[in-house]
């Protein structure tokens, strides 16, 4: 799948001047769902107001350190209702954000029901003529776009999958890839989870057009590489929200 320009989009978090000459260092990336409990919505109005608050200004100070993105999931799942997308080079970073957040009021009534742990490598299929999928062309570096949908879901391929020579692996995954480039306005950042999480990649779609990638992912269906998953659930629809709009959207 790739994007409809070039152009790289509106860049996020903290800038960097980086070494042209040094390659790209690998990044750990966070998927966080939160579940709210009903009781907080209990509370005076006032206390939730101020709880609010709070968490949305950890959250921008955080923002200063690292790659943080916000969703909301009210109306689109049942099971949570907030996501963060966290991304850093050094695993400390993101530990001293959650633990941050656990230290709110709001963080009382916050259960973290999915979470998922990875890390950016470069794609064993795509090479360097493909640099559109997200991110720099060796895909250490995610860059999310501000496309208002991103698709979220864990998946494991079959030991059937593995046990293949990497030529048949790569026959199957062109025929993959060919058809992900039908849907131009689908973005995909695919990390990986070896050893780091349950699952062995966790891939992330961003689309204006939750159309799209409906007919994406049918479209994917029909490839013979399809067959080798074992698993690609949860899947997640999340819509993308500032910190101040993700968090009032708990109520």
């Amino acid at each position: 799948m790739t994007e409809s320009a070039s152009r790289p989009e509106r860049e996020i978090g903290p800038v960097r001047v980086r070494d042209a000459t040094r390659p790209s260092p690998r990044q750990l990336v966070r998927f966080a769902f939160y579940r709210l409990d009903p009781a907080w919505r209990r509370l005076d109005p006032a206390e939730r107001g101020a709880q609010r608050d709070e968490f949305a200004s950890r959250l921008a100070e955080h923002h200063r350190q690292l790659l943080l993105r916000s969703y909301t999931l009210v109306g689109t799942r049942g099971d949570c209702d907030l996501m963060l997308w966290a991304v850093s080079e050094e695993v400390e970073r993101l530990q001293a954000l959650f633990v941050d957040l656990n230290r709110t009021r709001l963080a009382g009534y916050l259960e973290c029901a999915h979470s998922y742990t990875a890390m950016t490598k470069r794609s064993s299929y795509v090479d360097a003529e493909h640099p559109q999928q997200g991110g720099t062309t060796d895909r250490l570096v995610l860059a999310p776009g501000s496309r208002r949908y991103l698709f979220v879901y864990p998946f494991v391929k079959t030991r059937a999958w593995w046990a293949l020579s990497e030529e048949e692996r790569q026959r199957m995954m062109q025929e993959h890839i060919r058809v992900g480039h039908r849907y131009p306005s689908v973005k995909i950042n695919t990390t990986y989870s070896f050893g780091l999480d349950d699952q062995e990649f966790v891939v992330a779609f961003e689309t204006d057009s939750a159309a799209d990638f409906l007919d994406c992912v049918q479209a994917l269906r029909d490839t013979e590489a399809s067959s080798y998953t074992l698993r690609d659930v949860p899947s997640f629809t999340c819509v993308r929200a500032s910190f101040e709009e993700a968090v009032a959207a708990l109520g």
